[in-house]
Order: structure tokens, then sequence, then C-alpha cells
């Protein structure tokens, strides 16, 4: 299992150097079939953390700094608001909401060019946040407010620093709540040595690899990976 947790990060965090999108989402979803509910994102935020800051850091040259100040201020708010939520709610919705978050978030589109005001980058990236303490991925919605950026690296780079500064946030507060990383130590960081490994071969292949068929292919399979969480919600909810 630890294996297998170790190949999908540096699957994921390749996916997610090349195309931006969808290596978080895929990865959660198969936690979640695996792991513990209540543990799923506090683990899936460690790793990511890792993931997205190696990616940053790769392609740091690129990074739009001027994006990121009220997204993330939004995001301290909000990751106190929803941690409240992820120690509330039950098992059961946790799966049904990672889900239904991934199913919605693959198909439906995502609003552009939601970088024009301040307050808009401020509650945006408060309720973006609140949803990332409960279902974990919330990278398509955090999408949202740097779609403008024409560059595709800089979209790439941009998105990887918000996405270091939610899930670190997500990490203290996390942690401040009770929740205990030590017993998911080791496996975290082999998770993060293998998703650093991804994300090296990923930002090679940023701007050489179509994503016509590609993207096609990864929301079937990250459909069929959601339907199946939200039978197991809904069948342990019967």
């Amino acid at each position: 299992m630890a294996l297998g947790l170790i190949a999908l990060s540096f699957v994921t965090s390749l996916i997610t150097a090349t195309f931006s999108l969808g290596g978080g989402s895929l990865m959660i979803s198969a936690m979640a079939l695996i792991l513990p509910p209540v543990t799923v994102v506090p683990v899936h935020g460690c790793v990511q953390l890792g993931s997205n800051v190696g990616r940053a850091w790769l392609q740091r040259a690129h990074i739009q700094w001027h994006y990121i100040l009220w997204v993330s201020l939004g995001a301290v708010v909000g990751s106190v608001v929803g941690g409240r939520l992820a120690f509330v709610l039950p098992e059961k919705w946790f799966t049904l909401a990672i889900g239904a978050f991934v199913l919605v978030t693959t198909w439906l589109p995502t609003p552009r060019a939601l970088t024009g005001s301040r307050a808009v980058q401020f509650v945006g990236g408060s309720i973006v946040s609140a949803v990332s303490m409960v279902v974990g991925a919330a990278g398509p919605l955090l999408a949202a407010f740097i779609r403008g950026i024409p560059d595709r690296r800089q979209l790439v780079a941009t998105h990887a620093m918000l996405n270091s500064l939610q899930h670190a946030i997500k990490i203290i507060v996390f942690a401040a709540m009770g929740f205990v990383f030590r017993d998911y130590v080791p496996l975290i960081l082999l998770m993060v040595a293998g998703g650093f490994v991804g994300t090296t071969v990923g930002s090679r292949l940023l701007t050489r690899v179509p994503e016509r068929v590609f993207r096609l292919t990864f929301r079937l399979l990250l459909s069929a990976v959601a339907l199946g969480l939200i039978r197991e919600g809904l069948t342990s909810a019967g």
C-alpha cells in the first residue's frame, strides 16, 4: 500500500507539474479509498505541501507574486472556519464530499479571470480554503483566480505557490486542533520524495505534451474514482 501511494505521488506530481491541475484530486481520491477518512485531508495536505513547494521552487522564476497576497490572506480565515467543520462532519460525509467535489470540479467550467479585485481574491481565498479543509484538493477552485495568466509556465508556477501557502496554513490549523501527524511522517516523507521526482520530470514536459486527448482520458478516470467514492459514502450512509 505504501509503495503504491509513493508511486501515486510521483504520477500525480508529474501530472500537476505538466498541466497545473488534476494531480491533487486524483491523489485524494485514491487516498480516500485506502486511509481512514478523517486522516485523508491532513495527510494529503502534507504531501501536497511538499509537492507544491518543489514545483514552486523549480519554476520560481515564473511566479506572479501580485496574485499571491490577498488569496493567501483569505486562506488564513477560511482554514480556521473550515477546520471546525472538518472535525464535526461524520466520516461517511468526508467520503461523499470528496467524491462529489472531484466530480463537480472535473466537469463544470470554472469562472475565468477572477483577478481584478482584491476583495474578490480575499473572499475567494477564504471560501476555497474552507472547502479545502473538508475535501482536501481545492486546486481547481484556486485556479479560478489565476486563469487570466496567459503564459503556461507562469500559470503553473503561481498556482504551485498559492497551493503551497494554502496547504501550509491547513497543516498548522489541523495541528492546532489536535491532529497527530507523527504516525504518518515516514509515509509523508517518502511520498514527498516521490512527488519531487515527478515534479522534476513534469516540469520538463510542461511545454511539450499535447493536452486534448490526455485531458479527456484523465477526466474520465477522475470521474470513475469519484463515483466510486460517492457509492461508498452512500453505502455507509445506508
